[in-house]
């Protein structure tokens, strides 16, 4: 499985973000650079628009935007909502933006999967040839309540396309569980092992990540972030607003023609 495919107006992207809006999500504790501080859903909302910024750049030709990426954006809390109305082309999502996430109530996270699952079965089989691999990628800021994701994302990495298995990124809001102190993310190696991380929970999504593709660690590279292990988990943890921003550009990291 070599994830070489890339992503072109005839072969897109798939991506499927996962967005934990539970109450906690609102707490203003993420400091920007500027010195300011911002809840953790205002940051994610920013990042989700930096993306769709990055997603055009990299799908405009000329002065036309092709649809070299696909979107779907799910945010969940008791129960799972479709924000943007279903799969939308990179355009379409630039032109309709992010809408406004308020925080909620719960943190089912096995919904989110199992509805990020039924649509990678009803997408998977109709997929052009030579289409790259889906990506999943998950956002949470805590434990989550019901039902244990594990199993479910275990079988969403266990689907299989030619270009090779769904890759699943997981991203952890809130105090740092690392072994390690990240004075600065862009020079962060990325993490290869449970025993990096002190907090248990944040155990539970290394085992629910995908190791990022050789193929997209030079894309990674090609980003700034020169110093990512090769066998390093697509997973991101801590309160850093570098961070955050660091691990959503992973999410966009296809190779594009």
């Amino acid at each position: 499985m070599s994830y070489t495919a890339a992503a072109t107006s005839k072969t897109p992207a798939l991506i499927i973000y996962l967005l934990d809006v539970s109450g906690s999500m609102g707490t203003p504790d993420i400091v920007m650079p500027e010195g300011n501080r911002t809840s953790r859903i205002e940051l994610v909302s920013k990042c989700l628009e930096d993306v769709a910024i990055s997603m055009v750049a990299r799908s405009t030709r000329g002065t036309s935007i092709q649809p070299r990426y696909r979107i779907a954006l799910l945010a969940y809390s008791g129960q799972v909502w479709d924000v943007l109305g279903g799969i939308k082309t990179v355009d379409e999502f630039a032109q309709q933006g992010v809408p406004n996430l308020s925080p909620q109530n719960m943190t089912n996270t096995e919904s989110a999967f199992l509805e990020a699952e039924r649509i990678l079965l009803a997408e998977i089989p109709n997929l052009p040839p030579n289409s790259p691999a889906p990506m999943v990628c998950h956002l949470t800021d805590g434990e989550y309540n019901g039902g244990d994701p594990g199993p479910v994302a275990q079988r969403i990495m266990n689907m299989s396309t030619p270009d090779g298995n769904v890759l699943v990124e997981n991203i952890y809001i809130g105090p740092n569980p690392l072994g390690q102190t990240v004075a600065d993310p862009t020079s962060w190696t990325g993490l290869t092992s449970e025993s990096e991380i002190s907090n248990q929970f944040v155990k539970e999504l290394f085992r629910m990540s995908s190791v990022l593709p050789p193929n997209y660690v030079g894309i990674f590279r090609e980003f700034g972030y020169h110093n990512w292990r090769d066998e390093a988990r697509m997973l991101f943890a801590g309160n850093d607003s570098k961070m955050i921003e660091m691990a959503y550009v992973m999410s966009g990291v296809t190779p594009t023609r």
